[in-house]
């Protein structure tokens, strides 16, 4: 019998891969990653080990994450694949590396639009939005992510006048007396 990957694929969604196995093994190495890099633990591995397993077992429990992940990752799949489009054609005609810097900066906006536009219909696969208050305030929510989005753009464009702290200048001037 030659080997079929559609095949291979139906079994495994069977079997329970896809529902179970898979969305185990990304929690339970987001969350492992977690506790080790931040060391929260004092660097006890089998705690963080522990600690791991449960959320992830936890969280297959009810299957709220299997409808998510069931919902998130096509919709992923698809705004990678758009922004994979726009590299390739942005690669042909921007050749000059100066210009690289201003794309990067319009493609990073692209991907966290993507990202909101992919957990948004996600979660409404999910029926989160039929309460009623998206639909009423969706003006304040926009106008106030605006907001925070000005703030911050001004935050992160605003230059130091200093070449160094006003507590630099004083240890400095303490220093030569």
């Amino acid at each position: 019998m030659p080997f079929d990957i559609q095949t291979l694929l139906m079994t495994w969604e069977s079997w329970g891969v896809f529902d179970f196995v898979l969305p185990f093994l990304l929690i339970f190495a987001v969350v492992f990653a977690v506790l080790t890099t931040t060391n929260i633990l004092g660097g006890n591995k089998g705690v963080a080990v522990v600690i791991a397993l449960v959320v992830g077992l936890m969280a297959l429990r009810l299957g709220f994450v299997q409808a998510f992940f069931l919902n998130v990752f096509p919709r992923l799949g698809v705004a990678i694949a758009v922004i994979l489009v726009l590299l390739i054609l942005t690669a042909l005609f921007v050749t000059e590396k100066k210009h690289l810097k201003g794309w990067l900066m319009a493609f990073a906006i692209i991907g966290a639009i993507l990202a909101v536009i992919v957990n948004i219909t996600a979660l409404n696969g999910l029926n989160w939005f039929n309460t009623g208050f998206w639909e009423y305030h969706w003006a304040e929510i926009i106008g106030a992510a605006l907001l925070i989005g000005v703030i911050v753009a001004i935050i992160w464009a605003a230059k130091p006048t200093l070449d160094k702290t006003p507590f630099d200048q004083m240890v400095k001037l303490w220093g030569n007396s």
